[in-house]
Formats: C-alpha cells, sequence, structure tokens
C-alpha cells in the first residue's frame, strides 16, 4: 500500500513538473493585415481555451504561460481566421488574409454596400491582386478573361483603351462606354487610374443590379473602390513597381521577293513583270535567284520594335483615432511597337482623407490629378507595310529628288504610289495631351444612430485634351512632294454630380432585416471643342513653331471649327432591401431619369425587382451536409439610355427646277428631318444560382439573362428626303448563359491551390428593324455589313464559296459560269465557285448571305494559382469563338493590283489543277469576279491564349539582418503565347473589321514591391 502510494505520489510530480514545463512560455509577435500594415484588436487566443489577448496600436500582442505544444487562434473580422501551433516558438508573426470567399463579404453596390449572400442581382467581384498582375495603362484591362459576361478587346497601341462590352452588344451604335463608379465618382473611362491604387473591382453584370445608377447604367457598370488609409495605424511607405519589354507576337508574314515575282509573272500583267525588270535594273539581280531583283525587304521587320513598359508607385498610408488617409504618385510609360514617335506617359498624384469630425459627422475628400502624354502612331505606316512591295529597298541613293532623305519611292519602277512606310513615321507628330482634375467630396451624418444616415456628395471632372497634328514638309520625288500643315484642337469637358442619398438600416422581431434608401442626384456636363488647321508652316524646323501663329493666314479659310455643347440631367431613386432570417431576400429600386438630350419625352421612370432563397439555411436543409450555401435568385429590370445623341434635324427648303414641257418651273421642296429622339429602354430578366459545398472550398456561379434594348436608336432611310436619319426604331436581344467555377484548397499551412473556370455564351440578334427595306446597312459597297431581323448587328453579307474552278471542263459543266461568260465575264480555272443560293442560274445580290458576326459567340478564361511557403505561381488563360474577322486589308487588292501579298495567299494560291480548292489564282485574284465580298475574305476570330503568368517570392525582413521590410519580387508574362488560325496580327479586332490592326504585345516584366 505504501509503495502504492509513493509511486502515486511520483507520478502527481512528474505530472505538475511536465505541466510547469508546458506553461513555462512566454510568447509575442506581430499581426498584419495583408498589405503589409498593422492589425490593431485582431484576437489571439489559444485554442481550446479563454486565454488570449488583443493586439495593440501597432499590432503587437503578447501571451505568457502558455504549453509549448499547444495552438493559437488568430481571428479578425473580414479577415479569415487562422490556426498557428505553437511548436516551442516564442515569437509568432503572421499576416492575415482578407476573407474573399466569406458569405459575410461585404460587396460595394450603388450607393450602398451589401452582404455577398445577400445579392440577388449578378455582381462580380475582382480584387487587387488580380488587378495588379495586369501590366497596362488601363485597369480594366485586368478583367479580360477573370469575369464571366464580361468581353474585352485589347489594343496594341500605347496609351489606348480596351474595349469593353458586357453581355453583348445593345446599341446599334456601338456605343459600349460603360460607366465607371470610383468611389462614388462617375467615368466614362478610367485612364487616368493606377492599378495599385484599386482596392477592388465589382461589375455589375444585369440590369436589377445597375438601374439604380440610371441612364449611364445601359453598357453596365463598374464599381472601383481604392485602398485607404486606417484609423489607428501607423504610417505605411509602399513601393510597387515594374520594368520590362513588349514584344510583337505573330509577326504577319509577307511575300517573299521570289514569292512575288512568281505571283506576278502568274498574274499576267505585263505591267507588273516591267515593273520587276525596272527593279533588277536598279538595283541588280539577286545572286541566289537572278530571275529576282537583288533587294527583299521585310517591311513590318523594318518598321516594328520592341517597347519599354514600366510603371513606379509610392503611397503613404495611415491615420490617427479620427482620421484615415491615403497618398500616392504613380508614373508610368510603355513605348509603342510601331519605329516613330509612338509612346504614352503618365504622370498621377492621388490623395484620400476620411475625417470624424464629430461622433455622428463624417467627411472625406477624394483627389486625383493626371498628366498624360500620348504620341499616337500614324496608322498608314501599318497599311502601307502590308502593301509595300518586297522588290523596293528602305533607302535609294539613286533617288536624288527624295529630301531630306532619300528613302526609296516605289513610282521609280512603274508602281502608282510611293508604298514605302517610312515618310509617314519620320515626317509625322500625332501628341495628345491629357490633363484630368477629378475631384470628390462628401459629408455624411448620422441622424439615428446606427439606423438612419444622410450623405451628400460633390463630384467634379475636368479635362483638358489638346492635340497636335504636324505634317512636316518632305519630297519623295517623281512628282510626290508634301508642304508642311498643322492641325490643333482643343477639347475641355467640365462634368459635376450633386447626390444627396438617405439611408435607414433596421432590424425587426430580430428576423426582419430592411434597409431603406431614397435619393436625388443632379447632373451637368459641358463640353467646349476648338479646332483649327493651317498649312506652309515658317520655320517648321523647330517645335517652336509648330503653332497656327506660324501657318499661312490665308489657309485657315474654311479650316476653323468650334462647338460647345451641354447636357443636364435630374434624377430620383430609392432602393428597398429586405430579408427575413437571412433566408427570404426581396430587392427592388425604381429611377426617374430626365435628360436634356431628348426632346419629346425629357423624363424616363425605370423599376428594378430582385428576389432571392437560401435554400441552405432552411430547417430541412440542416442534415444535407452536401450544401455549404446554395441560394436561388432571380432580377428583373428596365434602365434607360441616353448614351445616344441628342435629338437633331433641320427644316430643309431647297430650289427645283423641273421641266413641264418645254418650258422650264422653278419651285421649292421642304422637308423635315428632326429625329425627335427618346429614351432607349433596357429591359433584363436574369435567373441564377450560387452554390458553395465541400466545405466552401468548391464555388459555383450561373446565371441565364434575357436583355432587350427596346426602342432601339437606329438609322432610317427617308424616301421622301433622300435621308437617313437616326430613329428610335428597333429592338436587340442578347441572350446566354454565365458559369463561374472556382476551388480553393489548403494542403497544409504552407501549401495552398486555387484553380477556376468560367465560360459566357451570347446571341445577339436583331429582333425587330422598322425599315421599309427591313435591313439596315453598314460598311462600304464592297464590304458590306447588313442588320437583318433575326440575325446578328452589323453581320458581314456576301456570298459563299463552295471551292475552285479546276479546269475548263468544270467551267464549261457549271451553269452559273456559262452565264456568267455570255454576260461578258472571264471564268477561268484558278477562279472562286460561288454558290447560287435562289437558284436562279446567275451570280446577284439575292445570292448574298450572312456570313458571320464579329460578336464572339463563346468566351471563357480559367486561372490556376499555387502558393508555397514564400512561393507563388498563377496563370490565366483567355479565349473566345464562335466571332467572324473581315480581312479587309488583304481584300482591298480590288482597289490596286501591283501591290504586295501575304505569305498565306502566296504558299497557298491555285497555280494548277488540285492545288487548292479554297485560294484563288495569281490571275483570280486581280479579277473582280473573285474580288467581290465572301467567305474567302470573313475569316474565322477564334483564339486561345495564355493571359498571364507570374511568378512571386517574398523574401521576409526577419530573414535578413537588421530591421528590414518585406521584399516581394514578381516574373510577369503578360499575353505569352495567343493561338489562332487568322491570316493578321491579332485576332482581337473591336469591330471585326480588320483594316490594319495595331499588333497587341507580348508583355515580360520584372516587379518588386516593398513596404516601410
Amino acid at each position: 500500500m505504501k509503495i502504492k502510494s509513493k509511486l502515486l505520489l511520483i507520478s502527481f510530480l512528474l505530472f505538475q513538473v511536465v505541466l510547469l514545463a508546458q506553461n513555462n512560455i512566454t510568447i509575442s509577435g506581430t499581426v498584419l493585415d495583408d498589405q503589409g500594415q498593422p492589425l490593431p484588436g485582431a484576437s489571439v487566443v489559444l485554442q481550446g481555451t479563454t486565454t488570449g489577448i488583443q493586439t495593440d496600436f501597432d499590432g503587437n500582442y503578447r501571451l505568457e504561460n502558455l504549453p509549448s505544444n499547444g495552438t493559437l487562434v488568430f481571428s479578425y473580422i473580414g479577415f479569415t481566421t487562422q490556426t498557428v501551433p505553437i511548436n516551442n516558438r516564442t515569437t509568432i508573426d503572421l499576416t492575415m488574409q482578407e476573407d474573399t470567399q466569406s458569405l459575410d463579404e461585404v460587396v460595394v453596390v450603388g450607393y450602398g454596400t451589401q452582404k455577398k449572400a445577400d445579392l440577388t442581382g449578378s455582381i462580380a467581384t475582382v480584387d487587387a491582386e488580380q488587378i495588379e498582375k495586369t501590366p497596362s495603362s488601363n485597369p480594366v484591362q485586368s478583367l479580360q478573361g477573370k469575369v464571366a459576361g464580361v468581353q474585352i478587346v485589347t489594343p496594341g497601341s500605347p496609351g489606348a483603351s480596351p474595349t469593353v462590352r458586357i453581355r453583348g452588344l445593345g446599341t446599334y451604335s456601338d456605343a459600349t462606354s460603360l460607366l465607371y463608379v470610383v468611389d462614388g465618382m462617375f467615368y466614362s473611362n478610367i485612364d487616368f487610374l493606377n492599378p495599385n491604387d484599386i482596392k477592388s473591382m465589382n461589375v455589375l453584370k444585369d440590369a436589377s443590379s445597375s438601374a439604380i445608377y440610371g441612364v449611364r447604367a445601359a453598357n453596365g457598370v463598374i464599381i472601383i473602390e481604392t485602398k485607404s488609409g486606417g484609423k489607428n495605424r501607423k504610417p505605411t511607405i509602399e513601393y510597387n513597381g515594374y520594368t520590362g519589354v513588349q514584344r510583337a507576337q505573330n509577326v504577319l508574314q509577307m511575300a517573299n521577293a521570289e514569292q512575288f515575282v512568281t505571283m506576278a509573272v502568274e498574274s499576267g500583267s505585263e505591267a507588273d513583270v516591267q515593273f520587276i525588270l525596272n527593279a533588277m535594273q536598279r538595283y541588280g539581280r539577286s545572286r541566289i535567284n537572278p530571275n529576282v531583283p537583288d533587294v527583299n525587304t521585310d517591311w513590318y521587320d523594318k518598321i516594328i520594335r520592341d517597347g519599354i513598359i514600366q510603371n513606379h508607385s509610392i503611397s503613404v498610408t495611415g491615420g490617427t483615432e479620427n482620421v484615415s488617409y491615403s497618398l500616392g504618385t504613380n508614373y508610368f510609360s510603355q513605348e509603342g511597337l510601331l519605329d516613330m514617335k509612338n509612346e504614352y506617359e503618365r504622370f498621377n498624384i492621388r490623395s484620400k482623407l476620411d475625417v470624424d469630425v464629430m461622433d455622428n459627422l463624417r467627411m472625406g475628400v477624394n483627389t486625383v490629378f493626371s498628366n498624360a502624354t500620348q504620341q499616337t502612331p500614324e496608322d498608314s505606316a501599318w497599311f502601307k507595310a502590308y502593301f509595300a512591295v518586297p522588290i523596293l529597298p528602305v533607302f535609294d541613293d539613286m533617288n536624288t529628288e527624295a529630301t531630306p532623305t532619300r528613302y526609296a519611292n516605289a513610282q521609280a519602277l512603274g508602281y502608282r504610289g510611293t508604298q514605302n512606310p517610312f515618310p509617314d513615321m519620320v515626317y509625322n507628330d500625332n501628341r495628345l495631351k491629357i490633363r484630368k482634375l477629378l475631384a470628390n467630396i462628401y459629408l455624411e451624418t448620422d441622424l439615428i444612430k446606427d439606423k438612419l444616415t444622410f450623405k451628400t456628395t460633390y463630384n467634379i471632372d475636368f479635362s483638358a485634351l489638346e492635340e497636335r497634328y504636324v505634317n512636316l514638309p518632305f519630297n519623295m520625288g517623281y512628282g510626290d512632294q508634301r508642304i508642311s500643315d498643322i492641325n490643333r484642337k482643343q477639347n475641355n469637358y467640365y462634368n459635376q454630380i450633386w447626390d444627396n442619398v438617405l439611408t435607414y438600416t433596421d432590424t425587426y422581431a430580430e428576423n426582419h432585416n430592411v434597409t431603406v434608401m431614397a435619393g436625388t442626384s443632379f447632373r451637368d456636363e459641358a463640353s467646349n471643342k476648338f479646332e483649327a488647321t493651317g498649312s506652309d508652316i515658317a520655320g517648321i524646323n523647330y517645335e517652336t513653331s509648330w503653332y497656327l501663329d506660324f501657318a499661312d493666314p490665308l489657309s485657315f479659310n474654311n479650316n476653323v471649327e468650334e462647338d460647345n455643347s451641354r447636357i443636364y440631367g435630374q434624377s430620383y431613386f430609392g432602393r428597398v432591401s429586405y430579408n427575413y432570417k437571412n433566408r427570404y431576400l426581396l430587392y427592388g429600386t425604381f429611377r426617374a431619369d430626365r435628360s436634356s438630350k431628348f426632346t419629346k419625352e425629357q423624363w424616363g421612370y425605370f423599376p428594378s425587382v430582385g428576389a432571392g432563397w437560401v435554400i441552405s439555411r432552411e430547417p430541412f436543409m440542416e442534415n444535407v451536409g452536401f450544401f455549404d450555401f446554395l441560394k436561388l435568385r432571380a432580377a428583373w429590370g428596365r434602365l434607360g439610355n441616353d448614351n445616344v445623341p441628342a435629338s437633331a434635324g433641320a427644316n430643309t427648303i431647297e430650289n427645283e427646277t423641273v421641266d413641264l414641257g418645254d418650258n422650264p418651273n422653278t419651285g421649292i421642296t421642304a422637308t423635315s428631318t428632326y429625329t425627335d429622339l427618346t429614351w432607349e429602354v433596357v429591359e433584363e430578366l436574369d435567373f441564377g444560382f450560387n452554390m458553395n459545398t465541400f466545405n466552401n472550398r468548391l464555388s459555383l456561379e450561373a446565371d441565364y439573362y434575357i436583355r432587350d434594348t427596346e426602342d432601339a436608336i437606329m438609322p432610317v432611310y427617308i424616301p421622301i428626303a433622300n435621308q437617313t436619319i437616326s430613329r428610335n426604331s428597333g429592338v436587340i436581344r442578347n441572350s446566354g448563359v454565365e458559369v463561374a467555377l472556382n476551388w480553393s484548397d489548403e494542403i497544409t499551412p504552407d501549401f495552398t491551390y486555387t484553380v477556376g473556370a468560367n465560360f459566357t455564351t451570347v446571341k445577339n440578334e436583331a429582333i425587330q428593324i422598322e425599315d421599309e427595306k427591313g435591313y439596315i446597312d453598314s460598311g462600304s459597297a464592297e464590304f458590306r455589313q447588313r442588320t437583318l431581323v433575326g440575325e446578328p448587328l452589323y453581320a458581314f453579307y456576301g456570298y459563299e464559296t463552295t471551292g475552285v474552278y479546276q479546269n475548263q471542263a468544270q467551267i464549261d459543266a457549271d451553269p452559273v459560269a456559262q452565264n456568267a461568260i455570255a454576260n461578258g465575264q472571264d471564268i477561268l480555272p484558278g477562279y472562286l465557285i460561288y454558290s447560287d443560293a435562289n437558284g436562279d442560274g446567275s451570280i446577284t445580290d439575292e445570292d448574298r448571305m450572312v456570313l458571320g458576326s464579329f460578336l464572339p459567340k463563346f468566351t471563357y478564361g480559367g486561372n490556376i494559382g499555387v502558393n508555397y511557403k514564400d512561393f507563388g505561381f498563377s496563370m490565366n488563360f483567355y479565349g473566345q469563338s464562335g466571332n467572324k474577322i473581315l480581312n479587309r486589308k488583304r481584300g482591298e487588292i480590288l482597289f490596286t493590283n501591283d501591290t504586295n501579298m501575304d505569305a498565306d495567299l502566296a504558299k497557298n494560291r491555285w497555280h494548277g489543277e488540285g492545288t487548292s480548292n479554297t485560294y484563288p489564282s495569281s490571275a483570280g485574284l486581280r479579277d473582280g469576279w473573285n474580288q467581290r465580298l465572301s467567305n474567302f475574305w470573313v475569316e474565322d476570330g477564334d483564339f486561345f491564349r495564355i493571359q498571364n503568368i507570374q511568378l512571386a517570392y517574398t523574401l521576409r525582413g526577419d530573414k535578413l539582418k537588421g530591421n528590414m521590410p518585406d521584399f516581394k519580387f514578381t516574373l510577369t508574362a503578360e499575353r505569352p503565347l495567343t493561338i489562332f488560325s487568322y491570316n493578321g496580327f491579332n485576332p482581337e479586332v473591336s469591330d471585326g473589321v480588320d483594316r490594319q490592326t495595331y499588333p497587341v504585345p507580348a508583355i515580360y516584366t520584372i516587379g518588386v514591391n516593398v513596404k516601410l
């Protein structure tokens, strides 16, 4: 018994020793947010106990007497809760990540916020990390491939803004300008905004979500929230920058000298053969092939260069007990791929200040000053480089008349044009200066604490655009000489908006949650435009003379214009948001808008409604473990669009003389062509669901939508007046499906990964056209586009080819060919075979058909992200299909036959029976029979692209000697690979007509981020 007592006593003492050993640890550290700023008030608790503490003002904490094998739990509102094993450590620092997947995440909506779980409309969010990965002058470019339902068409020219379409094309004028709301201020472009200043972008895709913004929201809304400081935070200085190189990819291959000579000889053109002989006499014969001139110029290689891109930002954020602030400056520059003065440079200064004036009174001021200079390219250089013959050199010392540089002139060989693109690049200076001052000031007060608030906001946007286009004098010889001229434009825009919003929020009987908002808005948009052109500038060699004062005064005759406009708008709006037990959701808005653009009906009234059912919160779903969250939603809304020309027109009286018998009689005719426009109205129905499963690792969002633009403004032909004017005369529909799927998982605390994909289908069609013809033609007579009921807007309209005539017997057996020959048309082997759609034996306008649309039917994107300790890897991809591109640069051979052709034509041309059943012969390309618009010139625009690859490494400051900050290094490849079949530089063509599209570069950068 004594032995047992002693053993128990020894065991108890050993247990006490172990227990004391476990509790003999003190742990301290610092908790930061994902921006590297301290998190005061973060909770640090020993797991399984109530032992814990909150971090102080600097994010520091200290806990004593903790077990060495315990686990700490770190939590903070809006951030992901993290558990960290102690593992005998006495110092544990932690960077908390914002909980972007949480259903309690707050999403910025019109004039307010909502929990993500309570949304009834279709809203997508892109966070700062995704935005910052894209090296671009315009932040909206970062959305490409990341948001279902959003099509981004990338421009290649430096400083150019992308084309953005949300859920298709809803206006005939292709006025696709979106409404961008930046910290409450309205803009039609955000080219002034530094991507590093953005906290998040929320894309409002359906009419119900957008309706609260009224007339400017018909094409979609993107709400942007910029980064702010934080109260009770020490100042944090951050540098974020990158530099890199841009390189042209998929450079179009043109026919080389040998291919060009072969095609010229095959064409049967004696003149073209003589031009080649002239080139051999002037420049000599090739040593490799004596039948070819000793010149083989790759014009694209000559005019394309690599371009440097760089971006540098410095910001300071912080706050005191009553003030939060964010100040920053940014420098961005980008060189163009065209080897001339072609670049973009921008300098920004931004400030954001929020102040608690009193306990119930807050105010804030946001300002941005942007100063940018854009040297725009001379696009004719791309056009000439495509057509310039390869047997012409860049320089020609024998062209002694050429000044100031002896550039080669194709006229020396007998060709009609100079063809050389270098004079267009060297002797033109196109400069655009863009200065913007943007300010936003608000005052907010609590009328009833935590329930009723009133906020008044005044926004101002002043933009000054100064354009200067200088054509310098030169002489190319052979009578091709140009005197100097200058065109100057001064465009000033002044927009102001004053909003007043009253918001009431309350909860009744614990389960009824209500938010009611009512407001007014007034806008005043003014612009003044001045333009003048002069020529023969004195002292043209000095830039100090590039002003109108130095031009010949007589040259201003009829070359001076000034235009002024002012538009007013007034709105009243309201919203009610209700949910019961966070389970049943109702959402409704109403907006009354008045626009001075319309003379007939200035007021428009636009309601919307949404409903949602969170099925996963129903009692009967408690035992269904598969769904972490499941919500069904539906929304309907109408909103007006005044992003159209103002009502205008003219009463016209003309003198007319008509012969009656042998006597002329004079009289007058009067016509009225007033447009008398009214609102375009967008009406949209959206059904969708949101689902989270597998412990919230998998999320799925899907939508089906029908979006109609009623009273669409279209050009209507008036036979009596013999004029085409704009009228509310049609209905346009876009419909489709959107799906976004994302999976994220944590294998270990050090190893996490994400995988995501999205796709969109869009069917664009004209539902109604009120025109006597039943259709609307656009484009040109040679390259016709037609809008028909049941077909997409601006559909390519031409002939369908079924092959190429291979021999004379095939021609003799074809009734269509024989009818054409009987009418004087030569048909030879190597000519295209056209489909006789109406079966009348002849190819006429009646045989034209829709050949496709430039609008893609299907777009998709995806992403992969892997994080292991301090390393991070991400890749995004993007693609589209179902759209067509009119290869107009190739088709313009119908205007001139003595130019070069691309290598694809040279290699695949018909040059004997069986050599091709798709491409005509060299002779056929020069004949009008083959030059008519057909599917030969309209090509597939499908493509797949690796959009972005980034490798990142974070060097922790605690691994370095001294008190060093964290450094994050990145290597980024933007658009490194694009796969497509279209015969051009780039399959992204905004309107689908490629007369010469600026190449979209691949961009490779190295970047660094450091916070002090």
